[in-house]
């Protein structure tokens, strides 16, 4: 006889949405993006999403925290009682994902807007490729949707890290060239993690507290033999502002140095050594002339303060052991010039010059 038709079992895909709050960031930005997720398409003909929202909300107070709950109501919230930062914030909802057999993390930033699909294509491009440990959404400005915000991250070879393709018009964009390219790292805005991945490389780095820990992470990636790429059909849009704040500086430059003494082979280093003491004596008549020349000293002297130095030996000796793969192999996304207007001025483009001919050499030496 006939036997009985089973019914096709769906394919299903836990995924964590994990979404950060400080202060008055819901009043600000919440009801759009939260509006937004209510749209996600979850199903295809062959798979589906089970997602999860999590909301942390950092130095959290009764009144955000009614404001999330009212906001949000179906979100899970998590309560920090201090300011844990971007990464220790992501950290906490990751490590709970992992723990519950989650397959993927969605982190992305409250002041972003998403498309129906973007979700979909994300996790679409990770079933494609079971080596893609990260991939980004194709960033987009707004109100200035038709101008591109981020096409993945590129990280100069000095440590320096930004969008690649910002304020590009997207109808110029060839979206099939784009899907699927490898990148640096991915913006930490819409970024989709395998977990399996992070459970190889590890979460964020909390020592890099604002900045510069998405490049970290993406680089270990890169190190243990993952790939970081752009889901170009996953559109997003971030309200981003360039921020000019004087204590960013400190930051940035310290974590873009800490992010090349952690994930370089040794070798590299010593070969970049000569361009990063030049750089470091540019960079400090820089901050002297615009007033800033404090946060430079400050960041120096993070790495040379004896008190530091046994947790920046653990901390690279931790990421070398991830190590699958030579340099030559990490840095075929790396850049020997910073093309990001927000920073654009004579003496970047100098630079530019001086630095992409010392790159395409030392390149060389580093492949042989």
């Amino acid at each position: 006889g006939i036997g009985r038709l089973k019914p096709k079992t769906m394919m299903s895909y836990k995924t964590a949405i994990i979404i950060i709050n400080y202060k008055d960031y819901a009043n600000k930005y919440l009801a759009d993006c939260w509006e937004s997720l209510s749209r996600l398409q979850l199903t295809t003909d062959d798979w589906q999403i089970e997602t999860t929202i999590f909301i942390v909300d950092n130095q959290s107070d009764d009144t955000t925290y009614a404001t999330l709950q009212a906001m949000a109501p179906t979100a899970h919230i998590i309560r920090n009682a201090n300011n844990d930062g971007f990464a220790k914030g992501n950290n906490d909802v990751l490590a709970l994902a992992m723990s519950q057999g989650y397959d993927f993390a969605w982190v992305l930033n409250m002041d972003t807007i998403v498309e129906p699909d973007s979700l979909i294509e994300l996790v679409k491009l990770m079933i494609c490729n079971p080596k893609i440990g990260s991939a980004q959404s194709l960033l987009k400005l707004w109100p200035e949707t038709d101008l591109v915000n981020s096409l993945g991250n590129v990280t100069h070879f000095l440590g320096y890290g930004y969008c690649d393709g910002y304020k590009k018009k997207v109808a110029e964009l060839n979206l099939d060239e784009l899907n699927g390219r490898r990148i640096s790292y991915p913006s930490g805005a819409s970024v989709l993690f395998r977990l399996s991945a992070l459970r190889q490389v590890g979460l964020f780095d909390e020592t890099f507290w604002m900045y510069n820990e998405d490049q970290d992470l993406g680089w270990r990636l890169w190190l243990a033999g993952w790939d970081c790429q752009l889901a170009a059909y996953s559109s997003v849009y971030h309200k981003y502002e360039f921020s000019r704040s004087a204590s960013k500086y400190y930051w940035l430059d310290r974590n873009r140095l800490l992010s090349a003494w952690k994930n370089y082979h040794l070798l590299t280093l010593l070969v970049l050594l000569p361009a990063l003491l030049l750089s470091e004596l540019v960079l400090a008549v820089i901050f002297r002339r615009n007033g800033r020349l404090s946060y430079k000293l400050k960041a120096w002297w993070y790495f040379f303060n004896p008190l530091h130095w046994p947790s920046l030996i653990a901390m690279r000796i931790r990421t070398q052991h991830l190590r699958q793969v030579r340099d030559h192999h990490v840095i075929k996304t790396f850049s020997g010039r910073i093309l990001f207007q927000a920073v654009d001025s004579p003496l970047v483009r100098v630079g530019n010059w001086g630095l992409n001919l010392y790159w395409q050499i030392i390149k060389l030496i580093i492949i042989w």
